[in-house]
């Protein structure tokens, strides 16, 4: 805790003249999502890491910055204020393909490095609005309920998991919150629940659970409600949270997934994308080290459900370690 602490002070800092910095492909800008949830931590070890390793040699360093989310990163992406972004799977297909919020205007302007790791769903309530001990939960709710910041991932994952359970999101007395606005919200009682998708364990949910004394539960996904979600979004998939996860949680959360990736500009130079994706494999165990939703990456998975093509300097050094790229994320 105390090594995550120095490095986002350390990122604070660094920040401060990030609006130069995205002119400069050698002083890179991290995207990444707001600091209650895992895209922040991991991005800040991503950018430290980077920083550590590259800076004295070849004189590229990273900063993660906060955001409102993947649609945000999205558009930092294409408006070339970042370099890098972390997103999820879903905004990087419906973007792409020209889907959701981007029907008829897809974009073309970024590429994939390499996935992270599972987005975890965590629909989360106040138990005594918990009546069935599903996502069909949040339908039923008349009191207010947090779908997260307005153009972020959390919002748009949200509303397309609420859509394919016929849940109309519009129907709901929605607030548009951070991770640890939303949770402080709950236990304030002035709203009855929030979306709050993050890699295990997320720092807002372990908050909500140490601090509510059992008053809050994360709703489960049954496997019928999976089953009609896979149809619309293959992306997803099933994601048990174990028992004493999460402070005084006495039992299997049963909820879904779906994969984070490290995204990065279609144009930045291919030497540089190439030594950041070395530089991430080669110095897994320090990831590891400051956020747990990085300790299953492997090269094994480094690939696996990538909505977009590969970067060309991601693919260079993937086929240098002996890993076959699918025709699909070969960059045309």
């Amino acid at each position: 805790m105390r090594r995550l602490c120095s490095l986002i002070v350390i990122a604070a800092l660094l920040t401060m003249s990030f609006p130069a910095m995205a002119q400069d492909n050698k002083r890179l800008i991290i995207a990444t999502a707001t600091t209650g949830g895992t895209y922040y931590p991991v991005g800040v070890g991503i950018g430290t890491l980077v920083s550590l390793k590259l800076a004295k040699k070849d004189g590229i360093t990273a900063t993660a910055i906060n955001s409102a989310g993947s649609g945000e990163n999205i558009e930092m992406l294409k408006n070339k204020e970042a370099h890098f972004a972390i997103l999820q799977s879903l905004f990087g297909l419906q973007a792409s393909r020209g889907m959701g919020f981007y029907e008829g205007k897809p974009v073309d302007s970024f590429r994939s490095i390499t996935m992270l790791w599972p987005n975890v769903e965590h629909f989360a309530i106040m138990s005594k609005y918990a009546k069935t001990g599903t996502v069909a939960d949040i339908g039923a709710l008349s009191d207010r309920f947090s779908i997260g910041k307005r153009g972020s991932g959390t919002e748009g994952s949200g509303r397309a998991l609420l859509k394919a359970l016929n849940i109309n999101a519009n129907d709901l007395k929605l607030e548009f919150l951070g991770y640890t606005p939303s949770t402080q919200a709950m236990l304030d009682n002035r709203i009855a629940g929030a979306n709050i998708p993050a890699g295990v364990p997320a720092a807002a949910i372990t908050q909500l659970f140490a601090m509510s004394h059992g008053k809050a539960t994360v709703l489960d996904f049954s496997d019928e409600q999976l089953t009609t979600i896979q149809k619309n979004f293959p992306i997803w998939y099933r994601y048990v949270i174990p028992a004493n996860t999460y402070p005084g949680q006495a039992k299997d959360i049963r909820t879904i997934a779906q994969p984070n990736f490290l995204a990065v500009r279609a144009d930045m130079p291919e030497d540089v994308v190439y030594k950041v994706t070395k530089t991430i494999y080669e110095n897994l165990n320090f990831l590891g080290t400051i956020h747990s939703a990085t300790k299953n990456m492997s090269l094994d998975s480094a690939l696996s459900g990538l909505p977009v093509a590969l970067h060309p300097g991601a693919a260079k050094y993937y086929r240098e370690v002996g890993i076959e790229i699918p025709e699909r994320l070969i960059a045309k």
